[in-house]
């Protein structure tokens, strides 16, 4: 039993199978796999919560962005306690601690390192430009979205491929949060990659009364 066994384990989320391999082999819950991060991230990366609580019975001493991405408040909190200058550092596949727990809709955990000193403006370090803000936008998490724009998230943000907060909030018919970035001045006029507009993205999936409302 191998790396490759495990991830696939992780990946069709077969609990028995994972439990029998880790009991045989515990040292794998740590091993970095193919995608260049550790077990329990790919399973948080997989959203698969069952695979992850087994995961984590097996992993100790876990990392800002493990524990970030797991929803585990208190090993962020002491994390950042003993060690406060990781709170804007980069994980190996290039998201802090805040875009991780954006991403993942960690809302606690995003409020604390926000209150601790975290930079809403960081972006991702690995070419996608992604800020916290386009993550909690994208993952419909909107509270967490609300919470980053009212400690001075930029809504006009670009990721690479042009996307905006408002883009991921009208693609995804989230009426609340869409309000809140217009309010906070978001630009209704910026074209995406292929020159889709927030409007263009909200009718094509039939979010008629959005559409009208970024185009009026």
């Amino acid at each position: 039993m191998s790396i490759e066994n495990l991830e696939e384990f992780i990946a069709n989320a077969d609990i028995e199978a994972l439990e029998t391999l880790l009991a045989r082999n515990p040292e794998l819950a740590k091993a970095k796999t193919s995608l260049n991060v550790s077990p329990l991230m790919l399973s948080c990366y997989y959203h698969k919560p069952a695979v992850t609580s087994v995961l984590l019975k097996y992993t100790t001493d876990l990392s800002l962005f493990e524990a970030a991405a797991a929803d585990r408040f208190d090993d962020v909190a002491y994390i950042i306690a003993t060690h406060p200058e990781k709170i804007d550092f980069y994980a190996e596949d290039g998201f802090t601690a805040l875009g991780l727990s954006s991403y993942f809709g960690r809302f606690d955990i995003a409020r604390y390192l926000v209150l601790k000193g975290a930079d809403v403006n960081r972006p991702s370090d690995n070419g996608f430009n992604v800020y916290p803000l386009h993550s909690a936008a994208a993952g419909n998490f909107t509270s967490t979205a609300t919470m980053l724009i009212e400690n001075g998230a930029d809504v006009n943000v670009r990721q690479q491929a042009g996307t905006t907060p408002l883009h991921s909030a009208a693609q995804n018919g989230n009426l609340e949060l869409l309000i809140l970035l217009l309010e906070k001045g978001a630009r209704v006029d910026i074209r995406m990659e292929g020159g889709k507009l927030p409007a263009d993205l909200a009718r094509e999936k039939g979010f008629d009364e959005i559409a009208e409302i970024l185009e009026s």
